[in-house]
């Protein structure tokens, strides 16, 4: 069992460089590479400090690249020799320590809208998080099932739909998650049972979105055949049980919870909480003591 967080780390203080359109205009190509060399070095930072502190689950930030899918951009940067050489130097250190890296693209990337300019936009999203991730070494990519638009069936099926269209490589990181608001677990196994797409369990979401209906590791675990290790997400509500916002910390009680709820199947815990990593060290050290 691994456990992680996401992006930042507050007691390295990183920050992950961004850039406007017009800066790009005014500086050319040269600007995003700059920054883009300086966010893979943030990476690489944050995963040493990882590995001095037992922590061997990071996701990484999607913003490495500024301007990724934009039309400004024409540098081909997963060619790039000084690109090539820092991702050597992370895969390296990410395979040799069994680090697990996976990324989260945002909220706009959503492949079972039924407006196929946003379908051909994610999906030039996927292909960038691609890139990303086989140069990292990771091993995920998550994302949501998007919008109902007025009929949920019909949205799992173009999502699945979608989904069997894509890269034969982005389908072997891409996984699904259920989420806090339309889509439960049992929505996201029903897309599973249409296109093969592993299942990431959030159990957070699940407690403010269950229809309900009761969780079934093992179903979930079997959506793993062939992918690996599963990935699980976990966070405690701001200010209860059922809030969406997320707490600085995650509970002992809520990652209890999940213990009891995974029943000794391994897997790896992604923390979604806002004090990052330091939400995972007593975690890391309560599991290290037994």
């Amino acid at each position: 069992m691994r456990l992680g967080y996401a992006c930042m780390n507050t007691e390295l203080k990183t920050v992950f460089r961004t850039l406007r359109v017009a800066t790009a205009e005014a500086e050319g190509t040269g600007k995003i590479k700059e920054l883009t060399m300086k966010n893979f070095e943030t990476t690489l930072e944050i995963l040493r400090w990882n590995l001095k502190n037992d922590i061997y689950f990071y996701r990484a930030s999607s913003s490495i690249v500024p301007l990724s899918t934009h039309p400004i951009n024409d540098w081909n940067w997963w060619e790039d020799p000084e690109v090539l050489a820092i991702t050597d130097e992370i895969r390296l250190f990410v395979n040799t320590h069994k680090m697990r890296v996976s990324v989260h693209p945002g909220q706009y990337t959503v492949i079972n809208s039924p407006r196929p300019e946003v379908v051909r936009k994610s999906i030039e999203d996927l292909e960038y998080h691609d890139q990303l991730i086989q140069l990292l070494g990771g091993s995920d990519i998550i994302l949501h099932t998007g919008g109902a638009y007025g009929d949920k069936d019909v949205a799992k099926q173009r999502f699945a739909a979608v989904y069997l269209s894509l890269s034969p490589s982005i389908r072997k990181w891409l996984r699904l998650e259920n989420d806090d608001k339309t889509f439960t677990v049992r929505d996201v196994l029903d897309v599973h049972s249409m296109c093969g797409v592993p299942v990431c369990f959030d159990i957070h979401h699940h407690n403010c979105n269950n229809d309900g209906e009761p969780v079934d590791f093992s179903e979930i675990l079997k959506t793993w055949q062939g992918f690996g290790t599963p990935k699980v997400h976990i966070s405690t509500g701001k200010e209860g049980f059922t809030d969406l916002r997320h707490h600085e910390l995650v509970s002992e009680s809520d990652f209890q919870q999940l213990i009891r709820q995974l029943n000794g199947i391994d897997a790896d815990i992604m923390f979604e909480a806002k004090l990052k990593e330091q939400s995972v060290l007593p975690f890391v050290r309560q599991l290290m003591n037994k």
